[in-house]
């Protein structure tokens, strides 16, 4: 390949000795190129005058298929260096509790049987801080909502209900729904997501303002807090799943619903193993709860 990339060079620049020179080689280990390749395609490439170096005829016929052995030459060695970038890539990622909960197992899981020797970073955190981190470069990329965002390019991946959180013994707990109405004046426990709250925008959406009693960071210190009876709270679906506390989950009415995607600043410079994870993600949707 060295010789198609020194004949490729030396027809850029029309000279043996300004090719070599770019190229770092003797004018002397060019013309020894040149001529190996001739010999070996019984075809006489270049020929030499006053004015610089050109192709033959012949030459001229053949150095499409030649560029195109080089391109196909570059691509192949650009995807093998990815595909070593793969073997001892980093993934750092921002997500939330219930994203780390039910999603990054599984994920993680399969991903590492195809690249074993990939780690991945996980930073838990809310749409703010997630938000933030991307900007920074602490993370490589994060799961958000597109709403608590600016400035980041974003996909979505997957809505999801968020439900009302009752303790067993509410008034409200043996209902098929509830209403932001019914709750609105109820002790309300509100899961800090930095300032943007999908709960808080379907109340404002109302006209109504929540009887905000405790702002907590953490699902799952908020549903032992409802299981308490110490208030109500509005949760993600998806975060309910496969809990034990003895609490009520009920639809909301009017329905709240989470949108979550992916966010980053620029695809183009997100790391090689942080790209494939993405397009792996993006690939199993279907699969996600």
């Amino acid at each position: 390949m060295n010789r198609y990339i020194a004949l490729q060079k030396i027809v850029e620049i029309g000279s043996f000795t300004k090719a070599a020179e770019a190229l770092g080689y003797t004018q002397s280990a060019m013309s020894q190129m040149i001529s190996s390749l001739e010999d070996e395609l019984s075809i006489k490439l270049l020929y030499r005058s006053r004015v610089g170096v050109k192709l033959t005829l012949e030459g001229a016929d053949l150095y499409p298929f030649i560029e195109r052995t080089i391109l196909q030459y570059q691509a192949m060695q650009g995807k093998a260096n990815e595909i070593k970038g793969l073997e001892t890539g980093v993934i750092r990622i921002g997500t939330i509790s219930s994203i780390t909960c039910h999603w990054m197992p599984q994920l993680i899981k399969e991903f590492q049987a195809l690249y074993p020797n990939v780690q991945f970073i996980l930073h838990q955190g809310d749409y703010s801080s997630i938000q933030e981190w991307i900007k920074v470069g602490a993370v490589d990329f994060g799961f958000i909502t597109p709403p608590a965002v600016t400035g980041l390019h974003t996909i979505t991946i997957k809505e999801g209900s968020m439900l009302a959180v009752l303790p067993t013994n509410h008034k409200l707990a043996s209902h098929s729904t509830v209403s932001l109405h019914e709750i609105v004046n109820e002790p309300f426990i509100l899961l800090e997501e930095g300032h943007f709250s999908e709960p808080m925008e379907a109340f404002h959406a109302c006209n109504f303002e929540p009887n905000i009693k405790f702002c907590i960071h953490d699902d799952y210190a908020i549903m032992t807090m409802v299981e308490a009876g110490l208030g109500i709270s509005i949760l993600a679906e998806l975060v309910l799943r496969r809990t034990n506390y003895h609490i009520v989950m009920l639809p909301v009415e009017p329905p709240i619903i989470r949108t979550i995607a992916i966010g980053f600043r620029d695809k183009n410079s997100l790391p090689i193993a942080s790209k494939y994870f993405i397009e792996y993600l993006i690939s199993n949707i279907e699969k996600l709860p």
